[in-house]
């Protein structure tokens, strides 16, 4: 029997999620909670197999638990957003797959089936994705220079880029030139914009 545990900050969701696990056998739901502070101690309560997670919990990034969570099991990251900078980060910390919310049920039971036995699982948008970055190797940015658009689309400035990532303004300037020449624009604009458009960042 897999265990399972539910991390989502939408009770219905949760709710339904795991009425539509609970038929399917060799899988069950030991656990779900919304609360960002409670997953761990809720995995080592539960000694879940697999930890189903959102990256959208209210004002926490559900990625920020991945470090811990991936010591004590394996995780499988269930949520909507789909953007590059989403999915390097969760699968550099550890995270054993990736699908979307318009999964099906069969797909999200055969990922949490997969995933219980490390194999890794990505939803066909997602491995589409990860593909078409590895066609592109010259136009693929690295994680900091994700970073770095990622706040840029925040709106802040060069100086608090540079406060944020721990680094010097000038390093940000240089990121930031080399991002313009991965994403062909000639400023900030133009490449939040692009970036929009690609799906490698998402505005909120």
């Amino acid at each position: 029997m897999i265990r399972v545990v539910l991390v989502d900050d939408h009770p219905m969701l949760r709710t339904g999620v795991a009425a539509v696990l609970g038929t399917y056998p060799g899988i069950e739901v030991v656990g779900s909670t919304g609360d960002p502070d409670a997953v761990v101690s809720l995995v080592e309560a539960t000694s879940a197999d697999v930890v189903v997670l959102d990256l959208g919990l209210g004002s926490r990034n559900g990625g920020d638990l991945l470090p811990e969570l991936v010591q004590r099991t394996r995780v499988l990251v269930f949520t909507a957003t789909g953007t590059d900078v989403a999915i390097m980060r969760a699968l550099d910390a550890g995270a054993t797959g990736y699908l979307l919310k318009d999964a099906s049920a069969d797909e999200l039971s055969a990922g949490i089936t997969a995933a219980a036995t490390g194999t890794a699982v990505y939803a066909a948008a997602v491995a589409e994705r990860m593909l078409d970055r590895g066609r592109r190797p010259d136009e693929t940015l690295t994680p900091r220079e994700l970073d770095v658009l990622e706040l840029l689309g925040e709106g802040l400035t060069n100086r608090v880029i540079a406060e944020r990532l721990f680094m010097s303004e000038s390093t940000v300037k240089t990121h930031l030139i080399r991002v313009f020449a991965k994403l062909g624009v000639d400023g900030r604009a133009g490449a939040v914009a692009e970036a929009t458009r690609r799906g490698i960042i998402a505005l909120t």
